[in-house]
């Protein structure tokens, strides 16, 4: 009873995919190792460019580095300059032949990470916790989320004492593995402790088998998953006409 499990693992093979794509063998530790050094020095130089995640394939001597990002205008930089510096800085990282694509996400306010990382970044710019959901709530429901919840916890407002908050609006069905849920934490480093947030976002659900490999189908910042249907036709049957009424 009251087992949680992230919501993300929980859907691997079924309607996501993974983010490291390749055949570990004998060397996995080394790759698995390596590719968290990736991950740390990307998210670590590129703090303000607003990633969601990093995609890393392998062949034998090239590392493909897929970055799906809300502002691919900071990464790239003029006439591609900054991603050369990048692929210098990722070969020292790893000592092997890099390449790297750029995702645009399109709707950032529908990307669990990026609201996660929001509201924690207002929390630390000392805006109140309540507005910093509130608004990140509203805009992803206006965008077209069937639903989101977000819940936080620590000394909020500087509170002697810890607390947890959550607020939601719509459905967040956890356990239906075919709705496309998003699923992210962060923390706000605050003067007064850490601060901890939770993001669930509901996007619908995916009908059919979707393209598990995610760089083939977000290549252009394309939400991954197959045909969904319109939101109001789920799970019912055909419709029968309606009655006319006698005058």
């Amino acid at each position: 009873m009251g087992q949680k499990t992230n919501p993300i693992a929980n859907r691997l093979g079924i309607i996501r995919g993974w983010d490291s794509n390749w055949y570990g063998g004998k060397n996995f530790a080394p790759k698995l190792i390596e590719d968290e050094k990736i991950r740390k020095y990307l998210n670590a130089r590129l703090s303000k460019a607003g990633i969601s995640k990093i995609v890393i394939e392998r062949t034998l001597k090239l590392v493909t580095v897929t970055i799906h990002t809300a502002r691919p205008g900071i990464i790239i930089g003029k006439g591609g300059q900054e991603v050369d510096k990048l692929k210098e800085e990722l070969k020292k990282v790893t000592s092997k032949e890099i390449q790297i694509n750029i995702a645009e996400i399109k709707r950032p306010e529908l990307d669990a990470v990026i609201v996660a990382n929001t509201v924690a970044s207002q929390i630390e710019g000392r805006i109140s916790y309540r507005r910093a959901i509130k608004t990140s709530i509203a805009s992803a429901m206006r965008i077209g989320a069937e639903g989101i919840k977000i819940g936080i916890s620590g000394r909020l407002g500087g509170a002697e004492m810890a607390r947890r908050e959550q607020y939601k609006e719509g459905r967040i069905p956890l356990h239906t593995f075919r709705a496309d849920i998003d699923y992210a934490t962060c923390e706000a480093h605050t003067t007064y402790g850490r601060i901890g947030v939770k993001v669930w976002i509901c996007k619908g659900e995916i009908y059919g088998r979707p393209d598990l490999v995610p760089s083939t189908t977000s290549q252009k910042g394309k939400p991954m998953g197959g045909p969904q249907r319109p939101r109001g036709d789920r799970d019912r049957g055909p419709r029968s006409p309606k009655p006319r009424s006698r005058k």
